[in-house]
């Protein structure tokens, strides 16, 4: 038993774990399906059910609700994000956001649009969303939209407070559908183009973030990111936050930048498949047709259906120059 559960209350580490969202959508689950299964073997579907949870692939090709319910989920459906469609990067293709939004509905279906352009939003700073945009640049993004939804929206509140002047000392923390849909639109920085004082907005987010109940990036991180200027636009700060090392290592779903195309156990798996299928296109009589080379290309990237966009550099630095906006 590990030192954090020694000295944790049963019930604390148990809220903390999430462990009864578990086992309530495993017994929804068994229930679901207890017509498909044999006599006897309840056990071990719900081994098999915790050891899906333990690995991160229990989310895939669930709704949004069940995806968006705890840290641990978030941080599952990011990291197939990146491992079903990192050959995107490796192709050097730039994508629209309705075809991220598509990529993202091929693992959960009713992933919402509003996010999705949220954290295109954070790429494009502005709302050219007909731009095209790198992979690498998306996927961090989407990962800060994604993980810190409600407190994005709780510091868009405090910062718009801030542009217009008004008493920005009112922490708004949103505990209902509707109090968050208020909080979706995005600021209107238009009559402030510098943004406002780095200064005051954290000490609004220090505030904000003794009373929240969601996950937050450390306020020792979230200072070090304001401390780069006196002033700020709100998109700013998201970018900043994106391309922060140390909160993508705090959130611990993708790798650093510089690992995003890595992945060794999947390019092993797949460089056992491409043998399997020469050696075998080799050893056939020369009655038999032979794998078609498209084939093998199309074994080692995911997406299918998507139009491909090639630019001479292959990689992204991370910075929104990538960013293609000669199709507005």
């Amino acid at each position: 038993m590990s030192p954090e559960r020694l000295s944790q209350p049963c019930p604390e580490y148990l809220a903390q774990r999430h462990v009864l969202t578990y086992i309530e959508d495993a017994l929804a689950q068994l229930l679901e399906n207890k017509d498909d299964l044999e006599q006897g073997s309840i056990p071990r579907f719900f081994s098999e059910y915790f050891t899906s949870v333990s690995r991160g692939t229990h989310v895939l090709f669930r709704e949004f609700d069940f995806v968006q319910i705890t840290p641990h989920n978030r941080v599952s459906f990011l990291r197939l994000f990146w491992k079903c469609f990192r050959t995107i990067a490796r192709n050097g293709d730039l994508l629209t956001v309705k075809e991220y939004h598509s990529l993202l509905q091929m693992l959960c279906p009713d992933f919402p649009l509003d996010m999705t352009q949220k954290a295109s939003r954070i790429v494009l700073m502005d709302d050219a969303m007909d731009c095209l945009m790198s992979f690498s640049d998306f996927i961090y993004a989407c990962q800060i939209q994604f993980y810190y939804s409600e407190f994005l929206d709780s510091a868009a509140a405090l910062y718009q407070d801030l542009l217009t002047g008004k008493n920005a000392n009112t922490v708004i923390v949103p505990t209902s559908r509707s109090a968050v849909s208020r909080l979706r639109q995005p600021p209107n920085e238009s009559s402030s183009p510098d943004g406002v004082e780095a200064a005051q907005f954290y000490q609004c987010l220090e505030s904000l973030c003794e009373k929240y109940k969601h996950n937050y990036p450390p306020l020792t991180l979230i200072a070090e990111v304001l401390s780069s200027a006196p002033r700020l636009t709100f998109y700013g700060f998201l970018m900043a936050l994106a391309k922060h090392p140390g909160i993508n290592q705090t959130i611990g779903a993708l790798p650093n930048k510089s690992d995003l195309l890595v992945d060794e156990m999947m390019d092993k798996e797949l460089d056992k498949i491409v043998a399997q299928l020469s050696a075998s296109s080799i050893t056939q009589p020369p009655n038999t047709c032979t794998i078609p080379s498209r084939d093998l290309a199309r074994v080692a990237s995911p997406r299918k259906t998507l139009p491909a966009r090639r630019r001479p550099d292959l990689e992204s630095d991370g910075s929104t120059e990538e960013t293609d906006s000669s199709s507005n």
